[in-house]
């Protein structure tokens, strides 16, 4: 047996027997450059995410699974211990926006997609962890049974033996192809629109109606004779929600807030929360008090965002993808810009450990989720009242803040 197909039994193995036992917690699949999580509750998968290209996967999935649908949350109310995703689709099944099989496919697309990338490494390795019971919610039938999973976790594993077997396994389809020098318009067959380096190969392959492996393997002549070039392309910026028209939005982007008079410029509240479901919770409790608050998603970009927004009050949220809040607040008290700026952790992990921690690395305060209106403008108020707001430097320590964290300089 080769190790691919050792590892593809030992991975069916364990998720069946998590399914066998109702588990409830995360299976991780990891190598040293990425790492995705499938989360079960009660033997079902909920939903996987991955720390790469999070946002674009699932809009794939919407655009080729349920294009016409627009996610319509009902309510503020969330749970952090779940993907923003899957809490997404469980309001559009709940609200009858999808069918039980439009939600499910989606996740098995995005199952699919994460599989693909990390399933056949020679270095992956998965492990459950265990994670808090969960509620009711799977009585929706919102979730994949292992009859359901294995038929993905099979394809993941065959779409990757393809990609192997053509020769594409130093690549990667997340990356952006771009047109370096003039082709003849017959040798691109219509596909010049698409290699301008802002679709990945994923992107072309959901568009054209083809296998990503296809797709690849007709660039590849080009590739080699460096017409065309790969790059690596960001990830598209996380989804909030205007609960009052029901749509999608962006976060509000730098010009907004640098376009605001200062003798009118309100208290400004920078929210970094993976979620946008709870920045959009905190949103709807700060801004009919007279705040304005900013969402940053990407913990990553937040370090640099931070210095930019110059906020007089900073939420961080405590778990997060590729950094944590222990990490980004260390980080910021060093900036001698930020070390009086009020930090409010933002978590469901309240305990002695978590708060003793916390006031160690010279967070401020402390907030549990989900956030109580009433709590979170006394705090708000509390620490605004205390504070000035230290921004004049703030554009000196982004850059030392941002390269500090790339380089990992003093982390837990």
């Amino acid at each position: 047996m080769s190790a691919e197909s050792a590892k593809l039994e030992s991975l069916t193995q364990q998720l069946d027997t998590l399914s066998q036992q109702l588990a409830t917690g995360d299976v991780v699949l990891s190598n040293p450059a990425k790492e995705g999580k499938l989360h079960f509750c009660n033997g079902q998968l909920l939903y996987a995410t991955s720390d790469f290209h999070r946002v674009r996967r699932w809009h794939r999935a919407l655009k080729k699974n349920s294009p016409n649908w627009k996610p319509q949350p009902n309510s503020v109310s969330f749970d952090s211990e779940k993907p923003w995703e899957y809490q997404l689709l469980y309001q559009g099944v709940a609200n009858e926006q999808l069918t039980l099989t439009q939600a499910k496919t989606i996740i098995g697309y995005v199952t699919l997609e994460i599989l693909f990338s990390l399933l056949n490494c020679t270095d992956t390795f998965s492990k459950a962890q265990p994670s808090p019971e969960a509620s009711s919610e799977v009585s929706l039938g919102l979730g994949l049974s292992y009859s359901e999973l294995e038929p993905v976790v099979s394809k993941g594993s065959q779409l990757r033996s393809q990609w192997e077997a053509a020769g594409l396994g130093s690549m990667n389809p997340t990356e952006a192809p771009l047109l370096r020098k003039p082709v003849h318009s017959q040798t691109l067959s219509g596909w010049d629109k698409y290699l301008n380096g802002k679709f990945t190969l994923w992107d072309i392959s959901l568009r054209l109606g083809k296998s990503v492996t296809s797709v690849t393997r007709a660039l590849l002549p080009l590739i080699k004779k460096g017409l065309v070039q790969l790059r690596t392309v960001p990830d598209l910026p996380a989804p909030t929600f205007n609960l009052r028209t029901a749509s999608w939005e962006s976060t509000p982007g730098e010009s907004e807030i640098t376009s605001i008079e200062p003798d009118q410029q309100k208290p400004l509240i920078v929210c970094i929360d993976d979620s946008p479901v709870v920045f959009q919770v905190m949103k709807n409790i700060l801004e009919p008090a007279g705040y304005q608050v900013v969402g940053l998603q990407d913990p990553v970009q937040a370090i640099a965002q931070v210095a930019r927004y110059k906020p007089d009050l900073i939420f961080l949220d405590l778990v997060m993808p590729d950094a944590n809040g222990y990490t980004i607040c260390q980080f910021l008290r060093k900036a001698s810009a930020f070390k009086n700026t009020p930090v409010i952790i933002l978590t469901s992990r309240d305990n002695v450990i978590d708060r003793s921690r916390t006031k160690l690395i010279g967070a401020s305060g402390f907030l549990g989720k989900p956030p109580d209106p009433e709590e979170t403008l006394k705090v708000v108020r509390r620490y605004l009242s205390q504070s000035s707001n230290p921004t004049a430097e703030g554009n000196n320590y982004g850059l030392e803040i941002r390269n500090n964290f790339e380089l990992g300089v003093g982390e837990f």
